[in-house]
């Protein structure tokens, strides 16, 4: 230290000297350099000591103030304001957009000795095609089967002579499709019904089933007996009115008076009918009570042969198997989905059809279906079109469903059909309770098929009301529900209130205390930092 004390002496000293005057002699310039690098390098030494010590006493930090400042900072009141609007409360959910009725074609051909496993073996149709009354749907095993207009579901075949509603819809659409049904009354399948139901099956190119599978039999043989009791009136006829008359003789038994020679079984025999002539002046004539019987049995038996014919043609004819024929409430239908192909046994739905309205299908667990009910506003939403669309619940089933969620209903006598709307109860994962909703207007057509957000108003306030978040509301020791109002100064007050509408986050209060509360209010709706509290 000596020694540097002496260095920065000398370095004042020749500071000085050099100021005073040039008669002195000037220190070694290399003891002066020298000097100076040691100042320098001191007070560089002192300034990072300087540094060093600031940055530990950021840095380095005790428990105590680690956990001082890691601790929560002073809480102060979050609040919201009291508004009057309306309140509804909303239940959200999702739906499938699906037309108001499904129908599944699934037939099932009238079985034919030697036929085998019924097949497909035409599929004009493809997913998306639209679908016309009275058009060819599909072929299995040879036989057509097509649709038709009609809101009753198939349960039988109709055949010549039947009677019902079913047989009067099957007329008006064959009607609808230009084939007249002539004088056949509403409701009776006779000469013209059958007339109408041959022209459809030539028009979309196939014969029509027989009612009497006996290659028409039963007719050909009453149309003989009709013609065999045609002659033997003729014969009896023939007989009373030329009565023969004997000279000389008399009739005997077993003799035939008054016959037409070559035809048997005409005349009438003396003996077998238990009359005989009388000798009059050598004259003999036979009465005519036998053969006035004779015509009389042989108009009966006329009479009962045409009838016997009249029954067979009636019955005769072109009939429509309940497998061969799709009825559906509406047209255009479209095909919205294939089932099977060409050559495929027939096991199931072989195509589906959509027809009517589109509606929108959901399905409920138990705590939603006690909120829902028909009549309830919905919007629709469409995240693929961007669109909103109103409409109501139409429909909440009291029972649960089970199946695939499609929309059908039972089959139509093996048809596997659906309409509107009810849910097949085939054996299945359980779907809960079924909800259509309708829109107010008609669904645009590219909706078919989407999944669509159901926003449904279970409840609403009945008109405006005050509201607030369901979290300004509490209960106090004494059972009371209050909310915490915050004035413009910070001070707090608890209003009693009652509660009502709930939703969205939201609940409608009305003070127990009237004008105690009102729209603008802040109210303490939780805990917030002091900087961040409104």
């Amino acid at each position: 230290m000596s020694e540097l004390s002496d260095v920065v002496e000398d370095v004042i000293e020749d500071g000085r000297g050099g100021t005073a005057g040039a008669g002195k002699d000037a220190p070694d310039s290399g003891a002066l350099a020298r000097g100076r690098r040691v100042v320098l390098g001191i007070v560089a030494g002192a300034a990072l000591m300087a540094v060093g010590g600031l940055l530990a006493t950021t840095l380095v930090k005790s428990p105590a103030q680690a956990a001082a400042e890691t601790g929560p900072p002073a809480q102060g009141a979050l609040t919201a304001e009291v508004e009057r609007r309306v309140l509804a409360e909303t239940v959200v959910m999702r739906g499938t957009v699906v037309a108001d009725q499904s129908v599944e074609v699934a037939p099932q051909p009238r079985s034919v000795d030697g036929a085998g496993t019924p097949v497909v073996t035409k599929l004009p149709l493809k997913t998306g095609d639209t679908v016309a009354a009275g058009a060819l749907l599909a072929e299995v095993s040879g036989r057509p089967v097509f649709t038709l207009k009609g809101t009753l579901p198939v349960y039988r075949d109709l055949k010549p002579g039947a009677t019902g509603d079913d047989v009067a819809q099957l007329q008006q659409a064959l009607r609808e499709l230009g084939h007249g049904t002539g004088s056949d009354r509403k409701g009776f399948f006779g000469a013209g019904t059958k007339a109408a139901l041959a022209a459809r099956y030539r028009a979309i190119g196939y014969d029509p089933l027989p009612a009497v599978a006996d290659g028409e039999e039963a007719t050909k043989a009453a149309r003989e007996a009709v013609r065999s009791a045609q002659w033997a009136l003729e014969d009896a006829e023939g007989s009373r009115g030329g009565k023969a008359t004997t000279s000389g003789a008399t009739a005997q038994p077993g003799t035939t008076t008054g016959g037409t020679e070559g035809k048997p079984g005409s005349g009438t025999a003396a003996g077998a009918t238990g009359t005989t002539g009388t000798a009059d002046g050598g004259k003999t004539s036979g009465t005519d009570g036998g053969s006035g019987r004779t015509v009389s049995r042989a108009r009966q038996a006329l009479t009962d042969a045409r009838a016997k014919l009249a029954a067979a043609e009636a019955a005769d004819g072109p009939m429509l198997p309940a497998s061969e024929t799709v009825f559906l409430g509406s047209f255009p239908a479209r095909v919205s989905g294939i089932g099977a192909r060409i050559g495929s046994a027939v096991s199931g739905p072989i195509l589906t059809l959509s027809a009517g309205e589109l509606v929108v299908e959901a399905y409920l667990k138990d705590d939603k279906k006690q909120l829902l009910h028909a009549g309830m506003p919905v919007v629709i939403s469409s995240e693929v079109a961007g669109t909103d669309v109103r409409g109501k619940v139409a429909l909440v089933a009291t029972e649960r469903s089970t199946g695939q969620p499609t929309g059908q209903q039972p089959d139509q006598n093996g048809q596997g059909g659906s309409q509107g709307g009810s849910q097949n109860k085939s054996a299945g994962a359980d779907l809960g309770y079924r909800m259509v909703v309708r829109a107010d207007q008609p669904l645009p057509a590219g909706f078919a098929g989407q999944d669509v957000r159901l926003t449904i108003e279970s409840a609403a306030t009945d008109g405006e009301a005050l509201v607030v978040p369901v979290t300004a509301v509490s209960a106090t020791a004494e059972g009371r529900t209050v909310v915490t109002a915050v004035a413009a100064d910070g001070t707090q007050r608890r209003i009693e209130v009652r509660t009502g509408t709930s939703g969205d986050g939201y609940v409608a209060v009305a003070p127990v205390q009237a004008d105690s509360l009102a729209a603008g209010t802040r109210v303490v709706i939780g805990a917030a930092p002091k900087g961040n509290a409104k």
